[in-house]
This record gives structure tokens, C-alpha cells and sequence, in this order.
């Protein structure tokens, strides 16, 4: 009977000693796990747009109706020619509807009566296209049309012509794997200064894609960024 509760005494120590090595060993493990650094990882590129829209239009202003409407015709079919001569094709370029208002009908506006001409007419015109130099060329010979008596203008003038940049997707994989490089830098310069080793990554925040352009003069160039966020376990 006394063996039998020594050999349960001496189970109970080995139990209890096995299990205060796990908890040790987990409790070490966990602390290991807990140390870790937070970093980020930039990636930039310069790009050309790939895209251009040039939206413009024609207003002209008179008194007799069928004399302004012949002269608005006759305008935008030079403003079309102009721009297939340049080289854009039919697809490039979109060509709205003729507008002319009364200003005598707009019943609700004060001193219209008192207008020098009574009809305005408008007519717009889109010009859209991946031939980025082309249409730069075009903006340049655009001033040509006023000795033809045609005075174009922009719909925005502070930024005549609108850029885009649509391969953003293609270069995504090489830039997340570019900032996960830099933020993984980063991680062991800092690693190194604590007498520390990088280990797995913990989480990751792959942050977002802005694109914007290099500046305000030359915005047909453009600056595609991203900034992941990487938490990296460190290890002895």
C-alpha cells in the first residue's frame, strides 16, 4: 500500500514538472512571439499618362439667328478638320450638339433687354486619345485657327488638357514587392540596433495606390506611390 502511494507521489512530481516546463516553455514562446517591429515600405514610380482628354468648345454671338448658325457650322466643321489633319482619327474625336439660347427668353434674368447681341451659341468638342505628344502638338497649333477667325477654348483653363495614368495594375506586383523589401530594410536596421534578428512577418497592411501628378506645370507626368505597413516578429 505504501508503494503504491509513493509510486503516485512520484507521478505526481514528474506531472507536475512536465507541465511546469510546457507552461514555462509557453509563456517563453509567447514573449518571443510578442516581440516584434513595426515598419513601412515605400514604393514610388514616375510614369507617363497614358491618357489625354482635351474637352473644348466654340461661342460665338450675334443678332441674326441663321447667320449665327451657318457661322457656328461652318466653325466647328474647321475645328474638326483641324484635328483630323493632326492626325486624330474619328474615335478620338467626339463632336457635341449646337447650342444657341435666347437671352430675351431667359424671362427670370434682369438686363437682358440690354444685351448687345441677343443669341449665343456653343459647340463642344472632346478630344480623347492615348497619342499623348500628338495632342500636346495639337494644343501648340491650335492658335493657327484664329487667322481663320476661330477662337477655341479650353473648358478648364488652368489645366487645358486632363492626364491619366490607366497601368496602375500592371505595376502593382513589382511595387508591393518593392515597399515589402524596403519596410523588411527598414525592420532589420532596427533589428540590428537591439541585437535582434528579423523573423516571419506577423501582419501586413498593404496600404493604397495614389497616383498624382509630378506638378502642377507637368501634369502629363505622374507619380504612382504606396506605402505597406509590415509588422515583423523579431528573434534572438
Amino acid at each position: 500500500m505504501k508503494n503504491i502511494d509513493f509510486f503516485k507521489t512520484i507521478i505526481l512530481a514528474i506531472s507536475i514538472v512536465i507541465a511546469g516546463y510546457f507552461i514555462g516553455n509557453l509563456l517563453k514562446n509567447g514573449k518571443e512571439y510578442d516581440r516584434s517591429v513595426n515598419v513601412k515600405g515605400l514604393s514610388e514610380k514616375q510614369v507617363m499618362a497614358d491618357l489625354a482628354v482635351w474637352p473644348i468648345n466654340i461661342t460665338l454671338a450675334g443678332n441674326d439667328l441663321k447667320v449665327l448658325k451657318d457661322e457656328i457650322e461652318k466653325q466647328s466643321f474647321e475645328v474638326k478638320n483641324f484635328f483630323l489633319n493632326q492626325g486624330f482619327t474619328e474615335e478620338e474625336l467626339t463632336i457635341g450638339i449646337v447650342n444657341i439660347s435666347d437671352s430675351r427668353a431667359q424671362l427670370y434674368s434682369s438686363g437682358n433687354e440690354n444685351r448687345e447681341f441677343r443669341y449665343i451659341a456653343n459647340a463642344d468638342f472632346t478630344i480623347r486619345t492615348a497619342a499623348i505628344e500628338k495632342l500636346q502638338n495639337a494644343l501648340a497649333e491650335s492658335l493657327n485657327l484664329i487667322s481663320k477667325g476661330i477662337l477655341i477654348s479650353s473648358k478648364n483653363s488652368w489645366q487645358p488638357i486632363q492626364y491619366s495614368f490607366t497601368g496602375l495594375n500592371a505595376l502593382k506586383p513589382a511595387m508591393i514587392e518593392e515597399a515589402t523589401k524596403n519596410a523588411r530594410e527598414v525592420a532589420e536596421k532596427f533589428a540590428l540596433d537591439s541585437n535582434s534578428k528579423v523573423s516571419k512577418i506577423k501582419s501586413a497592411n498593404q496600404g493604397l495606390f495614389t497616383i498624382n501628378d509630378l506638378d502642377q506645370n507637368t501634369s502629363y507626368i505622374k507619380i504612382v506611390r504606396v506605402v505597406s505597413t509590415i509588422e515583423y516578429q523579431l528573434q534572438d
